[in-house]
């Protein structure tokens, strides 16, 4: 597993509050700005070893769950937990992640490129190439501390300098934030010009996480949430067949209190996801289960005339 080396981090990093440089201060990290809220000592902790650049004040993230931290999510969970035949039959490998990142690497420029997982406490599904590759730098943060985080960070407020990484990667996250918009202009001011973005977002799931879900996207309202990009692929990332598997898993859980019978009934229905192939794609992109995004950094926003004729879905006007 390849991660970027601290010395090559340390550089990149800047106040959450008004980026500013860091400089150390007794018991961790402080903004180098006498004006700012965080440059009194301690104003970033530590936790794990690594250091919290969170603006406390504008995050859910708070000083108390630093302090006493979740459990590693290296800890599985969930269809995670269950022996890999049933792990596969309950959460089957991304295939379509997998084509969008070997496409995300190809157009990767240079010898080093760097590249940002944004809430990487985990290694996503499909992912695991981004990983591999000897020639990326992976730079993760995520709210909880992880073996593939270097720190922990609010994706509201990236404490990294603008223009700074070459490509972000951004799965099954931006459900889990307050204001996706304002995360999607973080990742745009991160990244170098022409820089690259994977995202990977749901449109018809049920909650997960409980109270750290928020959002769902159409895929009109996935490509409009970056319309500052321009497209290079996008479409369902699993489709109608996919989403009824969800469906009836909750429904089980809900006549049966019992998350384990729900999983056990999408197990055994596994088979329907295979009828995910036979539907049309603009059948397919009104009823995803999950969509993606693979775009390039741009400074040309879209319009809204654009967007209403973006739309690739088997209704016709109205």
């Amino acid at each position: 597993m390849v991660l970027a080396e601290p010395d090559l981090i340390g550089p990149l990093l800047v106040c959450p509050r008004c980026r500013s440089d860091l400089e150390s201060g007794s018991g961790g990290l402080r903004c180098s700005a006498p004006d700012c809220a965080y440059h009194a000592s301690p104003a970033f902790p530590e936790t794990a070893g690594r250091p919290v650049l969170v603006d406390f004040e504008h995050s859910v993230v708070g000083r108390a769950a630093v302090a006493s931290p979740a459990p590693a999510p290296s800890v599985r969970r969930g269809a995670d937990a269950l022996p890999a035949p049933l792990r596969r039959l309950v959460k089957p490998p991304n295939r379509v992640a997998a084509r969008n990142i070997d496409l995300l690497l190809r157009a990767l420029p240079g010898p080093a490129p760097t590249l940002l997982v944004v809430g990487g406490a985990t290694v996503g599904n499909g992912v695991g190439a981004v990983y591999r590759d000897a020639r990326v730098r992976v730079i993760g943060f995520d709210i909880v501390t992880s073996p593939v985080t270097q720190f922990v960070a609010d994706a509201h407020r990236i404490p990294l300098r603008t223009g700074c990484v070459d490509a972000v990667l951004v799965q099954a996250v931006l459900e889990h934030v307050l204001d996706p918009a304002q995360v999607v202009a973080e990742i745009h001011r991160v990244l170098k010009d022409d820089g690259l973005v994977y995202a990977e977002t749901p449109f018809l799931q049920q909650v997960h996480a409980g109270a750290h879900d928020f959002t769902r996207y159409t895929a009109s309202g996935h490509r409009y949430l970056f319309r500052r990009f321009e497209e290079l692929a996008a479409g369902p990332v699993s489709g109608p067949g996919t989403q009824l598997v969800w469906s009836v898993d909750h429904l089980v859980r809900g006549l049966t209190r019992s998350a384990f019978a729900g999983r056990a009934t999408r197990a055994a229905l596994c088979w329907l996801r295979a009828l995910d192939r036979l539907v049309p794609p603009d059948f397919a992109q009104d009823d995803a289960s999950a969509l993606y995004f693979l775009g390039r950094r741009r400074d040309r926003e879209m319009t809204e005339a654009e967007i209403i004729a973006y739309y690739r879905g088997a209704q016709g006007p109205a």
